[in-house]
């Protein structure tokens, strides 16, 4: 178990302040989310024509009402605790592999699912949106990453046990 913690807090530890690098930001954080803003509207224009995207931008054209997806709301900080904590746990790398392409699928799954309901939200209430950005999403996104690590657990294969000698009668 030490040796899990301490793994996945030099996981933590490298992962996060990577995320910060202006390269990073650049090349990958900035174009993943404005990808996420236009799968987020591809989403919405299946049933609501009124939303367009610009950049990490999701803009309702009849009200004019608009949400910018910024860091801490594209799910990454989630991912980062997932791979840290499957990378920690000792498993065959081609699980771990899995693992991590799984739930990365389906931690952005539930972002979606997060983005497109507070676009809806904050033409409904501010103060509705506020709540459920600030606290319940937050924390249902942390969460959904901690179910698919336990998820990820029970699936994993189990190693063989050694067999039982029998002992004479």
């Amino acid at each position: 178990m030490t040796r899990f913690i301490l793994i996945f807090l030099l996981c933590v530890a490298i992962l996060f302040p990577l995320d910060l690098i202006e390269p990073v930001e650049r090349h990958f954080i900035v174009p993943f989310t404005g990808l996420l803003a236009d799968i987020s509207v591809w989403l919405i224009q299946l049933f609501d024509a009124d939303a367009t995207a610009t950049g990490n931008i999701i803009r309702s054209a009849s009200n004019g009402f608009a949400i910018s997806i910024e860091r801490g709301c594209n799910g990454l900080e989630a991912v980062i605790i997932l791979v840290s904590a499957i990378i920690a746990f000792p498993a065959p790398w081609r699980y771990r592999v899995l693992g991590i392409g799984l739930g990365f699928l389906a931690i952005q799954a539930l972002n979606l699912v997060r983005i497109i309901s507070l676009f809806y939200l904050g033409q409904w209430s501010r103060l509705w949106f506020e709540w459920f950005h600030l606290y319940l999403w937050q924390a249902l996104i942390v969460l959904d990453a901690l179910v698919v690590f336990l998820v990820w657990l029970r699936y994993m294969p189990r190693r063989p046990r050694a067999a039982s000698i029998p002992t004479p009668a």
